[in-house]
């Protein structure tokens, strides 16, 4: 993102930083140009002299500072952040200012330094401070937008939190999933009581999972595919042969899920489709490099889907605070398929 401070990329505009450059080098030969304002020759050759180290300054600085933004975050590492733009900031100042002045002179006045030694002395001294204060402005700026566009984020990201927890819970503890938990639980305790215990273990387990997991972030993919587990259970128990699950994902250590995303679109898939012995539903959740995906044959029930729209765009925002990669969807006349990045924590 090339930008002048305080402007965005899509706020930049040519005419305006020329202008901004134009105003800072006629102040400049203003305050800096001896006989002022009797020798209007002096004043022109102060202008053009302030506008040259201004635009090449300016700009080379706002290009290094990008390119120190993009590969080392403010949030992340934010004193080498601040030692490494000072460094080069002053560096490239440096060497830059004493490049303009001398084409400058050999420009105007045709002359080249006498005594390099003295030239080079007397231009370092004066432009460390210049150059000191072009980086501290540069660096206070950067860490200043950084800090800003953090807040916000974070600010973002837990309004969508809440947000998509409130639906999550809200899914789960809804009549509709109550009512066919308790019937599908008072026929087991008539016909096996052992399954009948089991299942109000696996209803035990999934609630507390959504109560534990409700201000979490994210949880690791081993915590989201144990619930699964419990819930693939009770879906099972109520559909038998009508429904099958096939779960084919080895988490490891550093992976990470969105809590619950998982249990969503299997949710979704059932919601959406039918389910009966004639035409059995098949969900097959596996890992397909650094994504996961929920993929069921299609057989759509004769129903609306504005709730399944609802919920991929939910999923879709959370992983986008997460992850570059997108949550993917693919449908075509044979399957539905969802893919979503597995994320990354270091431990």
């Amino acid at each position: 993102m090339y930008y002048i401070p305080g402007f965005r990329r899509d706020q930049f505009s040519i005419p305006r930083y020329l202008l901004a450059n134009v105003v800072l080098a006629l102040i400049i030969a203003v305050f800096s140009t001896p006989g002022f304002p009797g020798d209007p020759k002096m004043l022109g050759i102060g202008f053009v002299w302030s506008f040259v180290i201004s635009i090449t300054i300016w700009t080379g600085c706002m290009l290094l500072t990008d390119l120190m933004d993009k590969r080392i975050k403010w949030m992340e590492r934010p004193v080498l952040r601040s030692v490494l733009g000072i460094v080069v900031l002053v560096g490239y100042s440096l060497v830059m200012f004493m490049i303009d002045k001398l084409l400058l002179l050999y420009i105007f006045y045709g002359i080249t330094p006498s005594n390099w030694y003295e030239f080079l002395l007397e231009s370092s001294i004066y432009t460390v401070l210049i150059s000191l204060f072009i980086s501290l402005l540069f660096t206070a700026i950067g860490f200043f937008k950084a800090w800003k566009r953090e807040t916000i984020t974070s600010a973002q990201l837990k309004t969508q939190m809440m947000t998509y927890q409130y639906e999550a819970l809200r899914n789960q503890i809804n009549p509709h999933f109550l009512f066919n938990s308790l019937n599908v639980l008072s026929d087991l305790v008539y016909e096996d009581q052992q399954q009948a215990v089991r299942f109000i273990r696996q209803l035990s387990d999934l609630f507390r999972y959504v109560l534990d997991s409700r201000d979490k972030e994210l949880v690791p993919l081993q915590e989201e595919l144990n619930f699964l587990d419990s819930y693939i259970f009770l879906l099972k128990t109520r559909f038998e042969e009508k429904l099958q699950i096939d779960l084919q994902v080895e988490a490891r250590s550093d992976d990470f899920m969105v809590p619950m995303t998982l249990q969503m679109l299997i949710e979704n898939a059932v919601k959406h489709n039918e389910v009966s012995a004639a035409f059995p539903l098949k969900v097959t959740v596996r890992q397909n490099g650094d994504y996961l995906e929920v993929e069921n044959n299609l057989q759509p029930k004769s129903v609306g889907d504005d709730s399944k729209k609802t919920g991929l765009q939910n999923i879709r925002q959370q992983f986008a605070f997460f992850s570059a990669k997108p949550v993917e969807i693919e449908q075509t006349e044979q399957f539905y398929r969802v893919r979503v990045p597995i994320l990354k924590v270091e431990n």
